[in-house]
């Protein structure tokens, strides 16, 4: 399930080609940095809205609006009809493809979007690449360092996969949902039309169409009655209480 062609459907980039002879996804970041230097051609054909910082190495398509505030350092390339919203910020190495949402206060780094990817609001995206469809809800991140020093390993059913990479966050494949305030850890794989619930922490590969729940329960109590306030001599509440304080 790590060949890119098993995460992602590869007519719905026009970078395609970033992926030849790539034995895993994640091998494509290994030479993003590149192959973006090497295909990058500086033109704004957007429109902003308002003031937005686009720096001299970025090509955005027509019909993408760029939002206020918004900070594109480059290199970049960002395809047509997407969404650039208020304060994301696009730092070095991001592929963004056609009809895309990058949502407001948003930062990706060495980041590859394939058609029509959404993140909602409030996200984290480093060393990853999102398939065609795939949906970040509000408030996810996408962890790319470990902890303690290393290199990023992959782990399903008891094996481990040495990436080679120091960052890697995640590969999320075609269609998969990722729920609000969940987070991916370094070396997650999300197979196609995989869902993961909101406040999930999730650790390594997830087969297509499986879904990850979190398991804890909430405890539902009766509220207590608040207890009544002190009172003056005539039976008033004090000053600046009102019968609804709480």
């Amino acid at each position: 399930m790590f060949e890119p062609a098993d995460l992602f459907d590869l007519s719905q980039t026009d970078h395609a080609g970033l992926f030849e002879g790539c034995a895993h996804g994640w091998d494509a970041l290994k030479g993003l940095a590149a192959y973006i230097g090497a295909h990058v051609r500086p033109a704004l054909r957007n429109r902003c809205e308002g003031v937005a910082y686009i720096g001299e190495r970025v090509y955005i398509g027509a019909g993408t609006v760029v939002e206020d505030g918004v900070m594109i350092k480059g290199p970049a390339i960002i395809g047509r009809n997407c969404q650039i919203r208020h304060n994301a910020y696009l730092r070095e190495n991001v592929i963004v493809g056609d009809d895309c949402v990058v949502g407001n206060a948003c930062e990706l780094k060495n980041v590859l979007l394939f058609n029509r990817t959404h993140l909602s609001h409030l996200n984290y995206v480093g060393d990853s690449i999102l398939g065609y469809r795939s949906h970040l809800g509000a408030g996810v991140k996408i962890s790319n360092v470990k902890i303690l020093p290393g290199r990023v390993i992959v782990e399903v059913r008891g094996n481990r996969i040495d990436t080679g990479l120091a960052k890697f966050g995640a590969l999320v494949g075609d269609r998969a949902e990722v729920g609000c305030n969940a987070v991916l850890n370094p070396g997650t794989i999300l197979g196609r039309d995989t869902l993961v619930y909101p406040n999930v922490s999730w650790r390594g590969a997830l087969a297509a169409g499986g879904i990850a729940k979190n398991r804890a329960q909430v405890e539902v109590v009766v509220r207590c009655p608040p207890h009544p306030g002190p009172s003056n001599a005539s039976g008033a509440t004090p000053s600046g209480l009102g019968s609804d304080a709480a």
